[in-house]
Order: C-alpha cells, then sequence, then structure tokens
C-alpha cells in the first residue's frame, strides 16, 4: 500500500489559496502558474503544490500546459451559463423548501437574515473577494435553511467555477445592487414562507445571472 501523505493539511491550504486566487482573478484565465514560483510565494515546498494543482486540475480549474506546467483555464460562457440552468432548479427548490421550514427552524432564518443584513452593507468599496463571500454565504444559508443536505453536496463542487463567474460580473457597481435587490426579493418571499413565490424568485435569479454572465464573458472575448 502506498503510505499516507503525511501533511494533508497543507495541501488542503494551499489548495484552498490557490482556489482562492483562481476565483477573484488574483490568478487570471490564461495565466501561466509556475510551481517553483508559487511555492516560494506561499513558504511551502514545490510538492503540496503540485498535489493541490492536480486536485485543480481534476475540477476543470487548471489545464496542462507544456512540460509539467499548468495554466489557468478560461471560463466558457456556454458553460457557465448551462451551470447556472441547473442551480437555477436547485435554488428554486432550495428556496421552496426554505420557505415551508421557516417557522420552525429558528437558527436557518437568523443565518438568513444576517446573511441579508451583510449584503446591504455593500457599497462601491466593498471588495470583489467579499462580494463574492456574501453572495456565497446568501445562497448557501437558504441552503441549510431547506433542510436537505443533498442541496449543498450537489452544489458544492461547482461553487468553484460560480465563484470565478461571479468574478466576472460582480466587479460592476450595477450588477453588484441588482443581484442584492434580487436577493432581498428572494429572502422576502421565503421569511414570509410564501413557498410558491420563493420558488419563483429564487428561479429567476439563476437564471438571470446565468444570462448576464454568458453575455459579460462572450463580450469580454470579443474585445479581447
Amino acid at each position: 500500500m502506498i503510505p499516507l501523505d503525511p501533511a494533508p493539511n497543507l495541501i488542503d491550504q494551499v489548495y484552498a489559496r490557490i482556489l482562492e486566487a483562481i476565483a477573484d482573478h488574483s490568478l487570471p484565465p490564461g495565466q501561466r502558474i509556475r510551481q517553483n514560483e508559487l511555492a516560494e510565494r506561499l513558504g511551502v515546498s514545490r510538492q503540496p503544490v503540485s498535489h493541490a494543482l492536480h486536485l485543480l486540475h481534476r475540477q476543470g480549474l487548471v489545464a496542462e500546459s507544456g512540460r509539467k506546467g499548468f495554466q489557468v483555464t478560461a471560463l466558457d460562457p456556454v458553460r457557465i451559463r448551462q451551470l447556472y440552468e441547473v442551480r437555477s432548479a436547485i435554488d428554486a427548490l432550495a428556496a421552496r423548501l426554505a420557505a415551508e421550514r421557516i417557522k420552525t427552524d429558528i437558527q436557518g432564518r437568523a443565518r438568513l437574515e444576517a446573511a441579508l443584513a451583510a449584503g446591504r452593507g455593500i457599497d462601491e468599496t466593498t471588495s470583489l473577494a467579499a462580494l463574492i463571500a456574501l453572495d456565497v454565504e446568501f445562497h448557501s444559508a437558504i441552503y441549510r435553511l431547506s433542510g436537505n443536505p443533498a442541496i449543498e453536496e450537489t452544489v458544492a463542487p461547482q461553487w468553484p467555477h460560480m465563484r470565478r463567474s461571479m468574478a466576472a460580473v460582480l466587479a460592476e457597481l450595477n450588477y453588484r445592487t441588482s443581484a442584492w435587490r434580487e436577493h432581498e426579493i428572494i429572502a422576502k418571499h421565503v421569511l414570509a414562507g410564501d413557498a410558491a413565490a420563493a420558488e419563483a424568485a429564487a428561479q429567476a435569479h439563476a437564471l438571470a445571472a446565468g444570462r448576464t454572465t454568458e453575455e459579460h464573458l462572450k463580450a469580454q472575448r470579443q474585445a479581447a
């Protein structure tokens, strides 16, 4: 049997740090990744960096480039829109279930209200990383409130791709405000226990986000 890696936590930390850089475009699409340079910047050996990059490769976030090299993959506008189409159905289900449970799950209600309150504090000075984190927390609160753990488990593998796509559009002030207006509508229906309205609002929000992101990414490609 192959010996177990003695430092899995270090690999997880390196993976999380690289993933964060890819998600917020500190490592932009097309960026060549030099393992030695990255290891030096993170203050670790080359081994955990190599392990982390292979994990990211499996997720489609980096691709092989040259001899033992990697680069950040480009965002595919159509693929992102397709992911949002699937997520629209999942988010609709989560919002409906959350609305049905809102009166009995006090802790879940408090988490959703806290996420909503945090989102109301965004302005033009809010960093891109903070915007993404707030968006993820809002939707995660609804997933948790739904009471169906399979929803979070299903969405989890797609969050890295979603975070990358969010970074492409949330930087624009008009979208960051319109997205939170839609969040307000979803939350209003969930908190009121209106399952049908919550379901419809959540689905419309995800579909609109998919279309907006696809159009934005296509425009970026044409301008390049």
